[in-house]
């Protein structure tokens, strides 16, 4: 299956990636790597590099170990095709204009059912490629837009909260759901199940790493993270679909979901009602 990672950080910080060990990292003897896709908030908007190829050799990857841009949102995905060919529409993170701000996401598992659940939609958002999961974002989007309509502001933590409970509810019974939704200001972290190193489909989906520190430069680099850590005080949160570090990761609940914001995990967060669907 699919990698998921993001870092949020209180100071901007610098990350890198070998997305081949990192894709590598996810199971025993390694996955194919259909795509990869990196993007950095800055501000209302991303810097969104993405592939639908392995990224090996990419030159790309070269370029952003060269540039070392300083960020305090990521979201990265690594993408092992279950749906929808090799192409750079189908290619993740996907990312949409919403509110006058760029909103990410990226997801890991596989949603039967998902094109009825669309057609019956609003369809204001239209997928550009034929993933399942760039139709559950568009999906996830037109929940959100209502929220969206009254200012620059955005809407309460509370109302985004719900509106994201909502959807991950609904995707659960259709399969695999983990998944991370930023709107630039909050990450969302769902976590539900994934394919583990004894095959079998079960919780965890996602794992997720709290340090009140900046996170030892060393500690990602088997799993082809890392992280610089920065001067000044640092909070750090990550999210990965499998831990990068040989810290004590805490795993989340089948269901869960976490709000993530500035480094820390945000108190509003709290399991999903019907987490067992």
């Amino acid at each position: 299956m699919c990698e998921l990672f993001c870092l949020s950080s209180r100071l901007p910080t610098r990350v890198t990636f070998s997305l081949r060990e990192f894709a590598d990292h996810g199971g025993p003897g390694g996955r194919n790597v259909d795509g990869w896709g990196v993007a950095f908030h800055e501000g209302r908007d991303v810097r969104l590099y993405k592939e639908p190829e392995p990224a090996g050799d990419s030159p790309w990857l070269t370029f952003i170990q060269e540039r070392r841009l300083p960020t305090r949102l990521l979201i990265s995905h690594i993408r092992h095709a279950t749906r929808g060919g090799l192409s750079l529409a189908n290619t993740q993170p996907f990312a949409r204009e919403l509110g006058g701000r760029t909103h990410v996401f990226a997801h890991n598992g596989r949603l039967d059912g998902i094109d009825d659940l669309f057609a019956a939609s609003a369809r204001r958002f239209q997928p550009l490629g034929d993933t399942d999961s760039e139709v559950a974002f568009c999906l996830l989007l037109e929940r959100l837009a209502p929220l969206w309509a009254g200012g620059d502001g955005g809407p309460p933590l509370a109302a985004r909260l719900a509106a994201v409970t909502g959807f991950a509810t609904d995707m659960r019974p259709l399969g695999p759901a983990n998944f991370l939704y930023s709107d630039g200001a909050f990450v969302f972290g769902h976590g539900h199940r994934r394919t583990q190193a004894d095959g079998t489909i079960a919780p965890p989906g996602l794992w997720c790493l709290q340090r009140a520190c900046a996170v030892d430069a060393d500690a990602p680099a088997p799993a082809g993270v890392a992280i610089e850590p920065g001067a000044g005080p640092q909070e750090i949160t990550l999210l990965a679909s499998v831990p990068v570090t040989g810290e004590t990761w805490r795993p989340l609940a089948e269901g869960e979901i976490v709000v993530v914001a500035d480094g820390q995990v945000v108190p509003a967060s709290r399991p999903s009602s019907r987490s067992q669907t």
